[in-house]
C-alpha cells in the first residue's frame, strides 16, 4: 500500500476515535462535526512545527580536500557535478558534498549528531530565517552518546525547548523536522508526523543506514537500547533534526534510519531527550569531555533453564581488582539483578545502566549470593574508555605540565586480559606531560601513575586536583609504573613553575 494512502488511513482513523469521543460527550455539550474535528487536530500540528522549526536548521558539510586538481570535485554519492555547475554556500543552487540538520541549543550553539562530523570539511548552516553562516568551530563532539555542539556567529537564534521523553508512551504523536535530501537549503526544514513506535530500542550497526554515510567505531550507548523507535519518515540528511511532541518540545533527535537490505522503508531513530542526553548536551555546550561510568565487572548472561524458571540477572564472571566493583566487595558468581532498584536482565541492561552514570556516579547495586539477596553502594564509578574521536575544546587545566585521568579510560586498558595492571591501592593515570614543563623536567612522562601527592592518597582526578591545589612550593609525587607483570615505584619532587 503506498505511504500516502496509510497515512490517509491513519489519520481518518484518529479522527474517527476522536470524533467517537466526542459523540460519547456529556448530554447538552456543543456538537462536533467531522469537519471541526479534522481543523483541531490540524491546528495542533500546525502550531507545533510552527513553534520548533524556527529552532531547526540545515547543515551543509563541504570536504575541504574535494577536487581532483582540475577544480572538478571528486564523485561521490551525493554529489557528483562541477563546481561551476553549483552555486556558492548560501545560495539556493549550492549542492553540498553531504548534508544534515541541526537544532539550536543556545547562544549560536548548533546541537547535531556527531556521526554528521568528518575530518577535513567545513561546516555551513542556514537558519529559519534564510540566513547562511559558516561554521566557526566544533564546540565538542562524543561518539558514544552521538552528540555534537557546532558554534556560529548567530546570537539571535530561538533555542529549540526541550521536552522530557521519559514521558513518553507508544503510540503518542510525534513530528520529525529535517532536512532531507538537503531540500532545506534555504533553511526551511521539512516535517513529516507519525506515532512512537516503540521505545528503549537498540541500534544494531551492522544493519543501521547513517543517513550521512560512514563506518562508525564506536560502539554508541544507544547500541544497549536508549532510542526512540518512529514511523515519521526520516530520509537522507534527517541526522541532527528534532522529532517534537505536540506541544513543539524535541523530546529526541533523530540519527538513523535502519533499513533492511530487499526492504523500501525503514524504521527511524531518534536519540531520547533524558537525564543522560541533558548531561551531554551540558557537558558539550561547554567544550568539555562527557565522561560515562566503569564499574569493573564482566558480565555474562543466565541460562536458558535459569531464565525459564524464574530468575533474572545476569552473572559476574570476574571482577578486576582495584575497580569500583572490587572497592563496593562485589566477587565472581554474584548475580546482579538491579541497579538503582531498576531490573537487570542481560549483560546489555548492565551496561546501560552503568553507562549513563556520570564517572563519579554511585550507583546501589542489588545481588544475589548462595542465595541470598544483599545491596551494596559503589561509593565512586571510574571511567570507561571511550573510541572513535572526541573533540575537548576546554580540556581540564594542566598542573605544572601534567594531565591526569581515570587509569579505566586509558586506551590500553583491557577487562579481560589486564594488559594494564591496576595500582590496587589507588592511582591515576598522567595522560599529558607538555614539555618543557616542571613535570617534564623531572622525568613525569604519559602512561605513569600517580598514586600519591605528598602522604595523601590519590585514586580519581578530582582528588588529585583538590591535592595539589593551593601548593605553591615544591611537591612530591609517588608514582608506580607498570613494568610487565610489576608496578615499579618511584618518587619525584616538582618544583612549581618558573616566575
Amino acid at each position: 500500500m503506498p505511504r500516502a494512502h496509510f497515512r490517509a488511513i491513519c489519520l481518518g482513523c484518529l479522527l474517527v476515535g476522536l470524533l467517537t469521543a466526542w459523540v460519547s460527550r456529556p448530554a447538552g455539550a456543543q456538537e462536533i462535526t467531522v469537519g471541526q474535528a479534522a481543523a483541531a487536530m490540524e491546528d495542533v500540528l500546525v502550531k507545533a512545527i510552527a513553534q520548533a522549526e524556527r529552532s531547526v536548521v540545515a547543515i551543509a558539510r563541504v570536504n575541504r580536500n574535494s577536487t581532483d586538481g582540475r577544480g572538478d570535485l571528486v564523485p561521490n554519492l551525493f554529489n557528483r557535478v562541477r563546481p561551476q555547475d553549483t552555486a556558492v554556500p548560501g545560495e539556493p543552487g549550492f549542492i553540498p558534498n553531504e548534508y544534515a540538520t541541526g537544532v539550536v541549543v543556545g547562544d549560536g550553539l548548533i546541537l547535531t549528531a556527531n556521526h554528521v562530523l568528518r575530518d577535513e570539511s567545513e561546516y555551513w548552516v542556514t537558519t529559519a530565517d534564510r540566513k547562511t553562516y559558516k561554521v566557526l568551530k566544533v564546540v565538542g563532539a562524543d561518539p558514544r552518546s552521538d552528540l555534537a555542539v557546532l558554534k556560529i556567529n548567530a546570537p539571535d537564534l530561538t533555542p529549540i525547548k526541550l521536552g522530557d521523553a521519559t514521558k513518553l508512551k507508544k503510540g503518542q504523536i510525534v513530528i520529525a523536522l529535517g532536512n532531507p535530501y538537503a531540500i532545506a537549503r534555504d533553511g526551511q526544514v521539512s516535517a513529516s508526523w507519525g506515532i512512537v513506535a516503540n521505545l528503549s530500542r537498540k541500534d544494531v550497526p551492522a544493519a543501521s543506514t547513517r543517513a550521512e554515510g560512514g563506518p562508525r567505531t564506536e560502539p554508541a550507548l544507544h547500541q544497549y537500547g536508549t532510542l526512540i523507535q518512529t514511523d515519521a519518515k526520516l530520509n537522507l540528511g534527517t541526522s541532527g533534526g528534532a522529532l517534537v511532541n505536540l506541544k513543539g518540545e524535541m523530546v529526541g533527535l533523530t540519527v538513523a534510519l535502519a533499513a533492511s537490505l530487499g526492504f523500501e522503508h525503514s524504521a527511524g531513530f531518534a536519540i531520547a531527550v533524558d537525564e543522560t542526553f541533558q548531561r551531554a548536551l551540558k557537558t558539550l555546550k561547554q567544550g568539555r569531555e562527557v565522561e560515562f561510568g566503569f564499574l569493573g565487572v564482566s558480565p555474562h548472561r543466565l541460562s536458558v533453564d535459569d531464565v525459564a524458571n524464574g530468575r533474572h540477572g545476569v552473572l559476574i564472571v570476574s571482577v578486576v581488582a582495584g575497580t569500583p566493583a572490587d572497592k563496593a566487595g562485589l566477587m565472581p558468581n554474584d548475580m546482579i539483578t538491579h541497579i538503582d532498584g531498576q531490573e537487570v536482565n542481560e549483560p546489555d541492561d548492565l551496561m546501560l545502566h552503568i553507562g549513563k552514570l556520570p564517572a563519579d556516579g554511585s550507583p546501589r547495586i542489588t545481588y544475589e549470593r548462595g542465595g541470598r539477596i544483599q545491596t551494596t553502594q559503589v561509593q565512586e564509578l571510574s571511567k570507561k574508555f571511550v573510541h572513535g574521536k572526541k573533540v575537548v575544546t576546554t580540556p581540564s587545566p594542566a598542573w605544572r605540565g601534567v594531565r591526569v585521568d581515570y587509569v579505566t579510560a586509558a586506551p590500553d586498558f583491557d577487562l579481560t586480559s589486564g594488559q594494564r595492571r591496576l595500582d590496587v591501592q589507588g592511582s591515576v593515570l598522567v595522560t599529558e606531560v607538555q614539555e618543557g614543563s616542571p613535570a617534564w623536567n623531572e622525568g613525569l612522562r604519559a602512561n605513569m601513575l600517580i598514586s600519591h601527592v605528598g602522604s595523601a592518597s590519590v585514586s580519581t582526578p578530582k582528588q588529585f586536583r583538590d591535592e595539589v591545589a593551593g601548593k605553591s612550593g615544591p611537591v612530591r609525587l609517588r608514582l608506580t609504573v607498570p613494568s610487565g607483570e610489576r608496578l615499579e615505584r618511584l618518587e619525584r619532587t616538582i618544583p612549581p613553575d618558573a616566575s
